[in-house]
């Protein structure tokens, strides 16, 4: 939503000026490799509200709503921590000791926006199971807009330098989690699914926690393997030319993904909704529909990337060098984004049903068994280079969605055992 928006804002408004080498902001935003850990936390709630909200056992919702926002904020404690040692951490993985500088220095200040980051996944997957969406446009868009005046402001109307660009994306984030939780408490179509908070939420930690870690490792295996071409990319000769064209390809591959990932929650959504209400072929039915129209969002992307590529290149950098080096990589990063968009639904089928634990396997078998050791081979004992990185991550996204979609073709679509009524003796619904 807007704080996915916000970094590709704040790329646009700090990198050029600044010359700072998106690699920097890659470490620095590396939220991907510890924030997308409270994405994939708030993936439990796809599952359990999704599926609550279908069987209309709505009163849990508002309970797993809160045990889940504790588990991201105890989870918050931890990343921050891992957070204030940014420098040693990178230093200690052999990257250049101004770029570990600069990412710590940057790094340290988005921390007051990380909290505020993981109430607001989970409150934006309670509105989603309940498909109650312009809200979520409203209350995310606004932020958004105040977000990209004032960080221009503070940027270069002030001496804050880059940090100013952090300040308004943490207020961005906060201004969002507080206008929802406002709505939330305020209207009264929430007044079967929200109850207030409640002690009895504290019982449902445990629970919550062991689909929320499957959850997160779904998530976080396949972004960290994005995130690893980064170390490698750092390794490699001319290091400070390949980290910037892999962090631009990776930064258009996450925007990109936004757009499929609207249809990849659609799917989440639908999918949980219909099999906790006991409706298993309304739920294939909303997949087929969901597969189509992310291969027509595919087939967009890529026509936009191949004929606009050099203009996207120049919002990240003014260097002739690397913009051609990107027109370069144009073709892979086309074939990337298409399978991303189609495995991004697949992804979305499996929160919706419960299948994390399936997901963490194929997961970590695609790209830590496949993807990044071709990619290994293929960047440092041949030419290719950042080419050679990029191909091994295209080969780990094949084999993903390719195993991800004959799981889905092979389940039995079963209709679930879930509490008929509302009721707190069986309050776990998968």
């Amino acid at each position: 939503m807007a704080d996915q928006i916000n970094k590709g804002v704040l790329g646009d408004i700090i990198c050029k000026p600044y010359n700072l080498t998106p690699v920097i902001l890659r470490f620095a935003q590396s939220n991907s490799l510890l924030v997308k850990d409270e994405t994939g936390l708030s993936g439990s709630l796809e599952t359990l509200c999704g599926q609550g909200f279908g069987a209309k056992v709505y009163r849990l919702l508002g309970i797993y709503l809160q045990a889940s926002c504790i588990v991201s904020f105890l989870f918050s404690i931890i990343i921050a921590i891992i957070w204030f040692y940014t420098e040693p951490i990178l230093i200690l993985l052999h990257q250049d000791i101004e770029i570990a500088k600069t990412a710590a220095h940057y790094i340290r200040f988005l921390i007051l926006g990380l909290f505020a980051y993981g109430f607001l996944q989970n409150i934006l997957r309670f509105f989603q199971t309940q498909s109650i969406l312009w809200p979520l446009v409203i209350f995310t868009g606004l932020p958004l807009v105040i977000h990209t005046g004032i960080a221009y402001a503070l940027v270069h109307r002030t001496s804050l330098s880059f940090v100013g660009a952090l300040l308004a994306a943490s207020v961005s984030l906060w201004l969002s989690v507080l206008m929802l939780a406002m709505y939330v408490t305020c209207r009264k179509k929430f007044e079967h699914t929200w109850g207030g908070f409640s002690l009895e939420s504290f019982q449902y930690i445990l629970p919550s926690l062991k689909l929320a870690l499957l959850s997160a490792a779904m998530v976080c295996l396949e972004y960290w393997a994005f995130e690893i071409l980064v170390l490698l990319a750092g390794l490699l000769q001319n290091s400070k030319t390949t980290t910037s064209l892999i962090a631009m390809c990776m930064n258009t591959e996450a925007i990109a993904y936004m757009l499929s990932y609207g249809l990849s929650a659609a799917a989440s959504t639908r999918v949980s909704n219909e099999l906790g209400a006991g409706h298993p072929n309304r739920a294939k039915n909303a997949i087929g529909v969901s597969l189509k129209l992310s291969l027509l969002v595919g087939v967009t992307l890529v026509l936009a990337i191949a004929f606009g590529h050099n203009i996207w290149a120049s919002l990240f950098s003014d260097s002739s060098e690397i913009i051609k080096e990107f027109a370069s990589m144009t073709p892979l990063l086309a074939i990337s984004i298409f399978i991303d968009s189609v495995q991004a639904v697949i992804s979305g089928v499996a929160r919706g049903y419960g299948w994390q634990h399936l997901a963490v396997y194929v997961n970590l078998a695609t790209f830590y068994i496949i993807g990044l050791p071709i990619a290994c081979v293929l960047g440092f004992k041949t030419k290719l280079q950042a080419k050679g990185l990029w191909i091994g991550l295209i080969c780990g996204l094949s084999s993903q969605a390719v195993a991800l979609f004959l799981i889905t073709l092979r389940a039995k679509w079963a209709k679930l055992s879930l509490p008929e009524k509302d009721n707190r003796e069986n309050p776990i619904l998968v």
